[in-house]
């Protein structure tokens, strides 16, 4: 329990030391202080065995490995990634973006290890809160017309699942059961729960949690935010808060799947999913704005996340999988994209062109990144893609599968026609070049998770591999 608690102390005592700090250029190397203290605490406690805590509050499953592992990856990148890029920003403050990341980053610890739905739904509001501020970094009437949206949508998107928790608690009580929000408990009392109440909380936690992730038609927050936010706040957003808003979803599953009546929960599952890839695949053809298609991209693989519960089988291992492939691509592609977008001081693709030439390292990497993300071998998203689409086949549903394969098709397609003139085109030659220009910190964090990906693409250790697999275990027997 003390290395579970320090994981979510430290990173708001480094919050707090991000409020005292004066100086903005010192203030920075706060983050990567705590997120390397971070890591190391992730990599102890998924090397040791661990027992939930006294009444079953807190624990670190499977599950919650998968998910810790990813965040604190992801997160190390974006804060070593973030000393460099707050040097060329001096004209803003970054008192706030330090602390708000921090924040994040305790409350997104929390929500990983909660077994407790109440507090696992505190968490991921949390999430919510903290990051709004980083969403209207630049200050401009686009930014605050961002956050407002993400505000908005998110707020409603999570008192719908409050709704939903107490329809799950009060559906113990019509039961004649003990009360509780306790996953193990709520899991055992699952065949017992009345259908109708049971059904309720899931379809109230499915929108909710769903606009948290991004999913179609609840979708409609994450363009503007994507868009107008900071790379690195962009890139904790697709691969970090829609991460948390998946685990939300998961831990409903968990309960419904063990009510035996699970025909409902995956035709829900599967009809959201195909529907958020279709949205997502037409927004994504002709697309002109390189940060907006990483938004619809995300809603691409959240509809993926939502489409392997709803298969099962197979499809479960390729889920948990793809947390890591897909956050860690994300990353990538978000902090390249950032560094690109102030080489050329334009976010479209028009004005946008020739990165290779003006930024050899965050265009090769925006452009190999994009191969990575959309599930091109040897990375680590072609394996958990294949997993999703194989199990489609083998559990039954290959017409579900035929129309993955198609709407993914499109999306490689239409996210193509905006990353090859970005990356292969003749830059401008009527606009003057900006100062930017690619350094270590700014290159090196991107570059070090593409590598990652690719490794684990082409060998998984054994470790990683059995937490993957017990990951894929747990929900597989929730059915």
């Amino acid at each position: 329990m003390l290395l579970i608690t320090l994981l979510t102390v430290i990173p708001l005592l480094g919050a707090l030391a991000a409020w005292i700090i004066p100086s903005n250029d010192r203030r920075p190397w706060v983050l990567p202080l705590v997120a390397c203290l971070h890591l190391l605490i992730v990599s102890a406690l998924c090397a040791l065995p661990l027992s939930p805590s006294r009444g079953g509050w807190i624990h670190l499953d499977a599950i919650g490995r998968v998910f810790l592992l990813e965040i604190g990856g992801l997160f190390c990148a974006c804060a070593f990634y973030a000393v460099n890029y707050l040097q060329y920003r001096q004209e803003r403050n970054n008192r706030v973006l330090c602390m708000g990341m921090l924040v994040c980053l305790s409350a997104m610890s929390l929500a990983v290890v909660s077994h407790h739905l109440g507090i696992l739904w505190l968490a991921i509001e949390t999430t919510t809160l903290s990051m709004a501020p980083l969403v209207y970094f630049n200050r401009n009437a686009r930014s605050i017309e961002a956050t407002w949206k993400y505000m908005l949508i998110c707020s409603i998107g999570i008192a719908l699942a409050l709704l939903g928790i107490f329809f799950l608690a009060y559906s113990t009580v019509v039961a004649g059961l003990e009360p509780s929000l306790l996953l193990g408990p709520l899991q055992g009392y699952a065949p017992k729960l009345p259908v109708a109440w049971l059904n309720a909380a899931f379809v109230f936690m499915l929108v909710g949690y769903g606009a948290k992730m991004g999913l179609a038609p609840m979708h409609t927050w994450k363009p503007d935010a994507y868009g107008e936010a900071p790379g690195l706040v962009g890139a904790m957003l697709a691969g970090g808060l829609a991460n948390c808003g998946f685990l939300g979803l998961i831990r409903i599953y968990q309960i419904c799947m063990a009510s035996g009546n699970v025909h409902f929960y995956r035709s829900c599952l599967i009809g959201m999913g195909l529907f958020s890839i279709a949205v997502a695949a037409i927004f994504l053809v002709r697309q002109t704005d390189f940060k907006r298609m990483l938004a619809y991209s995300s809603v691409e693989h959240m509809g993926l996340f939502v489409l392997a519960l709803g298969l099962g089988g197979k499809a479960l291992y390729g889920a948990m999988l793809h947390v890591i492939g897909n956050g860690l691509a994300k990353g990538v592609l978000f902090l390249a994209a950032g560094n690109i977008h102030r080489a050329f001081a334009s976010k479209n693709r028009e004005v946008a062109r020739g990165a290779l030439r003006r930024t050899p390292w965050s265009g090769g990497l925006f452009l190999v990144g994009f191969f990575a993300l959309t599930g091109s071998p040897p990375f680590l998203p072609f394996a958990s893609e294949f997993s999703i689409f194989s199990a489609a086949f083998t559990n039954g549903r290959p017409v579900v599968g035929a129309f993955m394969v198609l709407l993914l098709l499109i999306a490689f397609m239409g996210m193509s026609f905006t990353v090859l003139p970005v990356v292969l085109g003749e830059p401008p030659k009527n606009r003057e070049r900006t100062k930017y220009r690619d350094t270590p910190l700014l290159a090196g964090p991107p570059f070090v998770l593409l590598l990652i990906i690719a490794l684990l693409g082409l060998w998984l250790p054994q470790p990683l591999y059995r937490i993957v697999t017990d990951a894929a275990a747990l929900l597989e027997a929730s059915r």
